[in-house]
């Protein structure tokens, strides 16, 4: 099976989000379109991994997990569980803490639609908390800048692993662009 990509997007994001369509349109390019994986996440957690994971069974170990924030979180459970590797942007380091004041009605994004947020989506999210990762396993991107999640704390938790940290930016991490030739190289493609 040909090397591909399972990009797992944040909270109240989607396919849609600008970082999801950029590596879509770069792969659509390149012939290679049909490696790309974008899956509008469900907004409650053993969902949302039910989802990913129905596409690990399906395409095996060719897969490399790309995380953005929330989705950082996710890939760190799937890629330790399945024996992947994984790209996490600005992930979600402690996201049981991190989304606790967004209990309650939330809205995505990009589609609009409303849905509520709630304690038992904590207890989901505890229960994916992984006690140790496989340093070789990642490839960290982090922006100081990010203004949602102290990037310190995802450094701190990916000790050991290819890190690239860059000066600046902000959560959506603006520099995205800049580093797909080492995204598309580190998932093989």
């Amino acid at each position: 099976m040909s090397a591909g990509i399972l990009y797992l997007h944040g909270f109240c994001s989607s396919p849609a989000s600008w970082k999801a369509r950029l590596l879509a349109d770069v792969l659509d390019a390149r012939g290679l379109g049909k490696r790309f994986c974008c899956p509008a996440l469900s907004h409650v957690p053993q969902e949302a991994i039910a989802q990913a994971e129905a596409i690990i069974r399906e395409q095996g170990k060719s897969l490399t997990l790309v995380g953005s924030s929330l989705g950082g979180y996710y890939a760190t459970w799937l890629a330790e569980k399945h024996d992947l590797r994984a790209v996490l942007i600005n992930p979600a380091v402690v996201a049981p803490i991190s989304l606790d004041e967004f209990i309650g009605t939330q809205t995505n994004l990009y589609t609009g639609e409303s849905f509520e947020f709630s304690h038992e989506h904590l207890e989901q999210l505890r229960a994916l908390e992984v006690a140790r990762v496989t340093p070789e396993r990642y490839l960290l991107m982090v922006e100081t800048g990010d203004e949602v999640l102290d990037y310190q704390q995802a450094v701190a938790r990916y000790a050991g692993c290819q890190q690239i940290v860059l000066e600046g930016g902000d959560h959506s991490f603006t520099r995205f662009p800049d580093l797909l030739p080492q995204l598309l190289e580190y998932c093989g493609l």
